[in-house]
């Protein structure tokens, strides 16, 4: 489903001198983390031919952010492989940028956007064909299980999601689980929604980007209790074209601010 889609999708050649992408992964110690990655990588070759795309981990993966800064030696543009503003967009990853020298803007983090949706909606639809139709999700209830975190806004920008997830795509109720931190688990969310009158099935969908060890905790936690289970959301060419979105909605504000984008210093 994923190649005959993405190929319906027209690709985009770079611009001369437009400046390198930098994808910021968080990194797992799981080898499907990285491998997720480098697959979304080439979906963004496939979509934007030519684009000089670096890929650097924030923990357990390499090459780490000072590695890769290091040796570019064109403008680039930092994306954030991340869902949510929390503490990993406002703190982690711009005090790296600064550990390695490396001045440069930073584009923003990918939610919300109703590219995720899709997203979601593709997961979902691999997983259970039938929830492509609109009478199905009506009589569907979905848990959205995030990962939580500490950082309220981030918890209520996930609930936000759920909230346009079910508004947008006519589910008949959407509940929110987290596999750290506090908040409903999922098997609590499942057990909320089976307790609803509309709801006669129960998807889990992870909102997660790639492997590791929150997917399998999400994964085992629904276990029976669920009928169905998506997958995370990397690699997607909806995740793919949501990064180069927010790659060039960074190149455009830097355009405007400086005529031109900004270099490494490193």
């Amino acid at each position: 489903m994923t190649e005959r889609r993405l190929s319906a999708a027209p690709a985009t050649p770079v611009a001369a001198g437009s400046p390198a992408l930098l994808l910021i992964a968080h990194g797992s110690r799981d080898p499907r983390h990285a491998a997720a990655v480098a697959a979304l990588v080439s979906l963004l070759h496939r979509l934007r031919p030519g684009l000089d795309v670096a890929t650097a981990y924030l923990d357990h993966c390499a090459p780490r952010i000072p590695q890769v800064t290091a040796r570019l030696d064109r403008a680039a543009i930092a994306v954030p492989l991340l869902l949510n503003r929390a503490f990993h967009a406002k703190h982690d990853i711009p005090a790296a940028l600064r550990a390695a020298g490396a001045d440069l803007p930073l584009a923003d983090v990918l939610g919300p956007s109703p590219l995720l949706l899709a997203a979601l909606d593709r997961r979902l639809a691999e997983a259970a064909p039938e929830l492509s139709s609109p009478a199905a999700r009506d009589r569907t209830g979905v848990v959205l299980a995030a990962a939580g975190s500490s950082d309220p806004a981030a918890d209520a920008a996930t609930r936000a999601v759920a909230a346009e997830w079910r508004r947008t795509r006519g589910w008949a109720a959407v509940e929110v689980a987290y596999a750290s931190a506090g908040g409903p688990r999922v098997p609590d969310a499942v057990a909320a929604l089976r307790r609803a009158p509309a709801v006669e099935r129960v998807a889990v969908s992870p909102y997660l980007l790639a492997p590791g060890l929150l997917p399998d905790r999400i994964a085992e936690a629904a276990g029976a209790a669920a009928d169905h289970l998506a997958d995370v959301l990397a690699p997607t060419p909806e995740l793919a074209r949501l990064l180069l979105t927010r790659y060039d909605e960074a190149h455009a504000a830097t355009r405007t601010a400086t005529g031109t984008p900004r270099a490494l210093t490193a």
